[in-house]
């Protein structure tokens, strides 16, 4: 066994072991185990720059609180619909919508993001969405964000609104 795969941990050991010791073989083995070691070391570091599946995260680490409040206007809980589409009207009260995304965030300026059985079906710069439906029960819930698209802390979230379409 060489030197590259004694200094290897226990299973990646035996594994490179069993491999066909190759350089060319040993040479990828240990490029890899390089590149998710420093990936992993990256992720770890203090200060790491948040996840892109983190969107409450700045680069501060605090998102702002708002004063702002959504509501489910249309459709009206319980609904029972027909078509191909559903009609979905908001309430805010608080903030307003701004059409313009920006990192210079106000408490009371934003978007709104809307979810259909908790699918992102639209980032909205108003208050009115029409949503293709078909037969079926959904729940729709509406989110006001601040102008660079990720969340206020705590987050502003509409009650959740359930209709069925037949």
């Amino acid at each position: 066994m060489n030197n590259a795969v004694a200094a290897l941990p226990g299973a990646a050991r035996a594994s490179a072991a069993r491999a066909s010791a190759t350089p060319s073989a040993m040479r990828v083995l240990a490029v890899s185990l390089c590149l998710v070691s420093m990936m992993l070391a990256a992720a770890c570091a203090p200060g790491a720059s948040p996840s892109a599946t983190s969107p409450s995260a700045s680069p501060s680490g605090s998102r702002p609180f708002s004063p702002a409040t959504i509501r489910i206007v249309q459709p009206p809980a319980g609904a029972s619909l027909t078509g191909t589409s559903v009609h979905v009207v908001l309430n805010l009260e608080g903030a307003q919508i701004v059409s313009a995304t920006t990192t210079n965030v106000r408490p009371d300026q934003g978007h709104v993001h809307l979810y259909v059985n908790n699918v992102l079906v639209s980032m909205n710069y108003g208050l009115e969405q029409d949503v293709a439906v078909a037969p079926g029960t959904y729940v729709v819930k509406a989110e006001f964000v601040a102008a660079d698209h990720a969340p206020f802390s705590p987050r502003v979230w509409s009650p959740e609104a359930f209709f069925t379409v037949r």
